[in-house]
């Protein structure tokens, strides 16, 4: 039932999502309003206020995002990794997150839909181990960072000199941006996610 409505919003956003990326995408949110019930995975609870808030919202920097290999640091119920990895099969995504309930869901998900390019893995950020095992990304990106210093501080291990750092950000955190210049650039692009009337902007640090 949500099918035209995330038809428009990404066709809004720029993004031309075939038929099946969209029963994708919504199989995705099904998965999360269900599992959600038990497992408490995200505070949104309405399916409607999901596919803006979490589907839109992620898609919003499909266009902008840089490719490679993907790191989703603290991705929580799978945004916005999950829904970049059903977008964008021909991309090798990690979702990363210490909490095992959510990550229980998204391997449950996973393996429910036979993907192939992404793996969801729990674990600490700073984990040396995964740090060692999970190697280095092209892009890293994050919707859970409340402070921009502390996602490129866990970023940093990930990172091989080429890395993009890809921040998904509300307002746009002007003194951690100029405390930042002297290792990053950082080019910040504003974003219109359709149906919410709040501020969106993508970050992308390079590293200097």
């Amino acid at each position: 039932m949500f099918f035209q409505e995330l038809k428009q919003g990404s066709q809004a956003l720029g993004l031309e999502l075939s038929e099946e990326t969209l029963n994708l995408l919504l199989k995705y949110q099904d998965a999360l309003v269900l599992w959600n019930k038990a497992y408490n995975l995200t505070a949104i609870r309405d399916p409607k206020e999901m596919l803006v808030k979490h589907l839109l919202d992620s898609l919003s920097i499909l266009k902008d995002l840089p490719a490679g290999r993907l790191l989703d640091i603290g991705t929580g119920g799978g945004m916005p990794g999950m829904i970049i990895a059903l977008c964008q099969p021909e991309r090798s995504c990690v979702l990363l997150d210490s909490n095992g309930k959510k990550i229980r869901f998204l391997k449950q998900f996973i393996a429910d839909l036979k993907l192939k390019n992404v793996i969801a893995v729990q674990t600490r950020v700073e984990d040396e181990d995964s740090i060692q095992d999970l190697g280095k990304f092209d892009v890293i990106t994050s919707r859970a960072f409340a402070s921009l210093t502390d996602f490129v501080t866990a970023s940093k291990p990930y990172m091989h000199e080429k890395s993009i750092i890809a921040s998904m950000k509300g307002l746009i955190p002007e003194d951690e941006i100029i405390a930042l210049k002297d290792e990053y650039s950082c080019e910040v692009i504003e974003l219109k996610v359709p149906r919410l009337d709040e501020q969106r902007h993508l970050l992308l640090l390079k590293q200097i």
